[in-house]
């Protein structure tokens, strides 16, 4: 499955930026099946970055959790093991299987249940594209001259039990001297000595060590030429790496940094360490990444309007992954759900009530894209599929923000509260979570986390009233019902009349298919609405729409253009209107060079609703484009010239527009 983050062209939203991105984030097969606990690693690394080569030496420390015969660790497949040691540094036969990216370890004398024993691996190769990734289509692991960057992900040490198994690390990284290395922990550096061999590129070195003491996820390595911004504000130890290119940007991102950091321990409490390293990557890998003291952010990403949701999410794996982590892989919203939530809450602190309904939009549409499988069994699916990351990351973030309407703020800040501290440092599950939910609710949760955790499915309200005056001056009743096709459906929900008073809410207990209701009020009802701060997962015909258009969004980014457009013409169908369907209709004609259909539905969408906003500017950026391929130059320039004139510059619209008022736009070559 190929994976590729376009900027303009194939514009994502932000709930299929972190779907995409989460696909470097799960365990694979060979991770579930782990019947051993590392403990610590010791590693030792050179890079040649002008030859894209690592050389590494990596002790593993690990106990069996069960009576052991061979020894299974994950491997990036473009790294060629040379030699295994056992713990007398006796060698060992090792096989390489190249389907699950692994290293088989036959161990002689076996290994019995609760008993630790160490291995050493020495390997060596070429990091340098996506082709032999563990995940798909997405480079993880990457050596070059300008940034290298070696993501946990990217399991460029041997793995086992990706993002389950929390252990130690002591790290050592030999780069070129002119660059730096960040990582997790404390950090030296020293410059080795002359008599020290430069590395294969004729350069002298410095090696870098970095010691993670507490058992977390440490392993990603950032090594490059960066403008360092410090801050000690608040108490941080903060520090923004940004390349050149990006260095008057970083007085921003370190204010925003500092801000998140500090709204979270606000939440959650002081997290493991209070440094933190925001870190500039290349655009050719994930959108962001994190690591214990890290929050990477792709290049493309850091625009002069701070990406301030996507930072974040990314500081909020602090307390979410670096903390606290998932017992399994059914747990695993503990991680993307609950980072998902506390950029949400985020986005309130700092945009209000609107900004959360913005971010509530999302999250909904996500945890009801792929709803097939209850979250609570997430472990039935491809964990590389988009389905997973529905549930984990889109939904997992719903269920926090309906609880959060169930137990009250205070109640549900208490919970979450305490949930951190006691799970600080430790993995965690789902039955404990909902222990101490249920111990601050005063009740047990049984329906709710049935309801969310354990099915499928979201209601869809509709009301029916009838209203009756109670005579001269005494206002009106009104009587009614609350129906959904939800048998076993139970949530407490908002119902507010509009009168042509005084606004009346009432808090109604919908359970089951039809749910009665009596409001006495004061003015004539002029509407009724359920839900109308949208505490509750529902379904909606905005909802459905927007469901079908990220399916297709995932299955463009696939490759699979058939299967895409089919899913933008089932949004067409629900809204025919709608601006954001017609532009990615318009996104495959291109792809497929199908010009005259393309430029068709980018004027459509330009007639649309113009939901998003960004629809109007986007296309007539790309019908300047398809004028340019055809000869229009005339006809392109005043396409650029009435996208600048929108003076909307999301994902950089305005400069795109700039540069091809200059230059006319041609078609790259040999394009897929």
């Amino acid at each position: 499955m190929q994976i590729r983050l376009r900027r303009a062209q194939s514009v994502l939203s932000s709930s299929l930026v972190l779907l995409v991105l989460a696909f470097a984030a799960i365990p694979s097969r060979a991770a579930e099946k782990a019947r051993l606990r590392v403990d610590d690693y010791q590693i030792d690394a050179e890079l040649t970055p002008h030859l894209h080569q690592i050389s590494a030496r990596t002790k593993v420390k690990f106990t069996a959790l069960q009576d052991l015969s061979v020894a299974v660790f994950e491997l990036h497949n473009a790294l060629r093991v040379t030699r295994v040691l056992d713990e007398k540094n006796q060698p060992l036969s090792a096989e390489r299987v190249t389907q699950d990216s692994t290293v088989r370890v036959p161990l002689p004398a076996g290994l019995t249940k609760d008993s630790s024993t160490t291995l050493t691996f020495e390997y060596e190769g070429m990091l340098e594209t996506a082709d032999d990734s563990p995940v798909p289509g997405l480079k993880l692991a990457y050596i070059g001259d300008d940034t290298s960057y070696l993501l946990y992900a990217g399991r460029w040490f041997p793995v086992s039990g990706y993002g389950l198994n929390r252990f130690t690390a002591n790290i050592n990284v030999t780069i070129p001297a002119h660059m730096l290395a960040i990582g997790s922990g404390k950090a030296t550096v020293a410059d080795n000595p002359p008599s020290k061999k430069p590395n294969t590129n004729g350069l002298p070195t410095k090696t870098f060590n970095f010691v993670y003491s507490k058992p977390s996820f440490p392993g990603t390595i950032v090594a490059g030429i960066f403008q360092e911004y410090k801050s000690d504000e608040a108490g941080m130890d903060l520090h923004v790496f940004f390349k050149p290119s990006h260095q008057a940007l970083a007085p921003a991102y370190t204010t925003t940094a500092v801000q998140e950091f500090t709204y979270y321990i606000t939440l959650y409490g002081t997290p493991l360490s209070q440094r933190l390293n925001v870190i500039e990557l290349p655009g050719d890998t994930v959108p962001y990444a994190w690591a214990p003291e890290i929050a990477a952010l792709a290049g493309p990403s850091i625009t002069e309007k701070t990406n301030y949701r996507l930072l974040a999410n990314a500081i909020a794996h602090q307390w979410w992954g670096a903390s606290v982590s998932p017992a399994t892989k059914d747990d695993w919203w503990v991680i993307d759900g609950f980072s998902r939530y506390s950029e949400a809450m985020y986005v309130e602190n700092a945009a209000g009530a609107a900004g959360l309904e913005e971010a509530v939009k999302d999250m909904s549409v996500g945890a009801l894209a792929y709803d097939t499988v209850p979250l609570s069994s997430a472990s039935k699916l491809d964990p590389f599929s988009t389905e997973f990351q529905s549930l984990v990351t889109d939904k997992g973030a719903m269920i926090l923000h309906m609880l959060r309407w169930v137990l009250g703020e205070d109640k549900y800040l208490k919970t979450m509260r305490e949930f951190t501290e006691t799970y600080a440092g430790k993995a965690a599950s789902m039955d404990d979570f909902r222990a101490i939910a249920e111990k601050h609710y005063g009740e047990q949760l049984t329906w709710f986390f049935s309801q969310w955790l354990d099915s499928t499915g979201a209601p869809e309200f509709k009301v029916k009233y009838t209203t009756y005056r109670l005579g001269s001056n005494k206002g009106f009743r009104v009587t009614g019902a609350i129906t959904q096709d939800l048998d076993l459906f139970r949530m407490p929900v908002d119902l507010r009349i509009d009168t042509d008073g005084k606004t009346e809410d009432k808090k109604i207990e919908v359970v089951g298919t039809n749910s009665a209701f009596t409001v006495e009020t004061f003015g004539r009802p002029r509407r009724i609405a359920v839900d109308p701060d949208h505490h509750v997962l529902t379904n909606s015909s905005d909802v459905k729409l927007r469901a079908s258009i990220l399916r297709g969004q995932a299955l463009q980014q696939q490759g699979d253009l058939s299967a895409a457009l089919a899913e933008f013409n089932k949004a067409l169908d629900l809204n025919k209107n709608s601006s954001l369907a017609h532009y990615r209709i318009a996104e495959i004609f291109f792809l497929q060079r199908n010009y005259q259909s393309s430029a068709n539905s980018y004027r459509s969408s330009i007639n649309g609703d113009g939901d998003p906003r960004w629809t109007e500017v986007w296309s007539h950026i790309q019908l300047g484009k398809i004028f340019d391929i055809t000869g229009q130059r005339e006809r392109a320039i005043n396409e650029y010239r009435q996208a600048i004139q929108t003076n909307d510059d999301t994902f950089g619209a305005l400069e795109e527009g700039r540069k091809y008022l200059q230059k006319a736009f041609e078609r790259p070559k040999n394009k897929e």
